[in-house]
């Protein structure tokens, strides 16, 4: 894979609901891991790949974001969009097919706090996958698969059916919301304007063309606070840029902290 065969669409914009009160006053997106946000460590995964086109979508706190991504070390290769109504998953790529410049695109859902080898999974979709196939989706195995995409494969692990939040799923391997795309998905997005949500409403439409690579190590969505409680205990990269600069110093004193560690013992108290 060489630098300039990718390009980024992090999913950043959503409300955060299931947070809440954390949400209240702070982004889902920049919820600490550790002393960093959330957001960084996909960024640095992003840069560690060599991706020099970054894309990030903004709403809920969009400011906060904003503030995030304006610093040093994110200047010329990240940038960022807002959406002053959401336009779900699909219609956000849609509406900045032209940020993607006819690359293959990694589309992640930034609320997802997920460690693995990101480039043996690049390595997978540019020379590995069956060559019929328009995507390459991220699995893991899932705790609570009735609350996840649950998919099922073929023997070349190509997608033949998939299971959206249903009661009794006929398994535990779970879309991870982390696609490589190629540019005929988003040439299909162009001519299917009225699609906007991309596990609903396009996925389906490429069964049999969907090829899947595993991740056994670690993926939380961490849009519940018992996920984002397990998040801080696992093996957390070092983080190259920003642990010194003013937005990281500015962070570590702010009330995000107080108010996580308060809600975490909240939850205690209630599974006692």
């Amino acid at each position: 894979m060489s630098q300039n065969s990718l390009s980024a669409m992090l999913l950043a914009a959503g409300l955060g609901s299931r947070l809440r009160p954390l949400t209240d006053f702070w982004p889902k997106c920049l919820m600490p891991i550790g002393k960093r946000p959330l957001l960084e460590y996909w960024l640095q995964i992003l840069q560690n790949l060599g991706i020099n086109n970054v894309l990030v979508n903004t709403h809920f706190h969009a400011g906060e974001v904003h503030k995030f991504i304006d610093r040093t070390h994110f200047s010329g290769w990240v940038h960022s969009v807002y959406e002053p109504e959401l336009l779900g998953t699909a219609g956000t790529l849609r509406v900045n097919s032209d940020f993607f410049c006819d690359q293959t695109i990694l589309l992640i859902h930034a609320d997802n706090w997920c460690q693995c080898d990101f480039g043996a999974y690049v390595e997978y979709h540019f020379h590995q996958r069956p060559k019929h196939c328009l995507m390459t989706m991220m699995t893991f195995d899932s705790e609570r698969p009735q609350e996840c995409g649950v998919i099922e494969t073929n023997d070349q692990n190509v997608v033949v059916a998939f299971h959206e939040k249903v009661s009794n799923p006929p398994g535990n391997r779970a879309n991870a919301a982390v696609y490589l795309l190629e540019p005929e998905v988003l040439k299909w997005l162009n001519d299917n304007p009225r699609i906007s949500d991309f596990s609903t409403e396009v996925l389906p439409q490429f069964i049999g063309r969907i090829a899947t690579w595993h991740n056994p190590q670690i993926h939380r969505d961490i849009g519940t606070l018992p996920m984002l409680r397990a998040a801080q205990t696992d093996k957390r990269p070092l983080l190259h840029n920003g642990a010194d600069d003013e937005w990281q110093t500015a962070f570590e004193v702010s009330p995000v902290f107080d108010n996580l560690i308060s809600a975490l013992s909240t939850l205690e108290e209630s599974n006692e």
